[in-house]
């Protein structure tokens, strides 16, 4: 059995060798042909890339001029109103283990219902109300320890929109 487990491994080995060989080979017949496609093309390639990176440069430039005010025209003319809240959280540790992160959201999503009255039954009969909408980042920053271990408190900025809408973000500086 030994000479078998022996034979096994050199050959293995003799096959690794080879394919090792082979790869050789083939890197160097690449190299060959690229050093003379690359002597061919380094002409036309250096006046090309000067072109492509004015034009990259320029239309970076543009952007930043644009992007910035239209970002502050869309903020100040959508936002309603805006709250700074510290959330407890200490309900979702009354919870069985497995369901405390879940139980968090829910928390956070009725507080700011309560709090910036969105989303009521009252409004709903009357007229369509906003919905609460739960940030990527504040959701993260619950499930960052496990399901099992949410925060025990959370800081949120909650956003008002012109349609009723509530965007929940984490606070600055959390």
């Amino acid at each position: 059995m030994e000479k078998e487990k022996e034979q096994e491994k050199n050959e293995d080995i003799i096959e690794i060798e080879k394919e090792e060989e082979e790869k050789e080979k083939t890197s160097e017949k690449l190299e060959e042909e690229v050093s003379v496609e690359e002597a061919e093309g380094e002409v036309e390639e250096v006046g090309k890339a000067e072109e492509a990176e004015e034009a990259v440069e320029e239309v970076e430039e543009e952007l930043e001029r644009e992007v910035p005010a239209r970002r502050e025209e869309i903020e100040e003319a959508e936002i309603v109103e805006e709250r700074l809240y510290t959330i407890p959280l200490r309900d979702a540790w009354r919870t069985p283990r497995k369901h405390r992160a879940p139980r968090a959201i829910r928390i956070i999503r009725s507080f700011i219902q309560r709090h910036m009255k969105v989303g009521l039954k009252e409004e709903l009969e009357e007229e369509e109300g906003g919905e609460v909408i739960i940030s990527n980042e504040v959701n993260e920053w619950i499930w960052r320890r496990g399901i099992e271990k949410p925060p025990r408190k959370v800081r949120v900025r909650a956003v008002k929109d012109v349609d009723g809408n509530v965007t929940v973000y984490l606070a600055e500086g959390d």
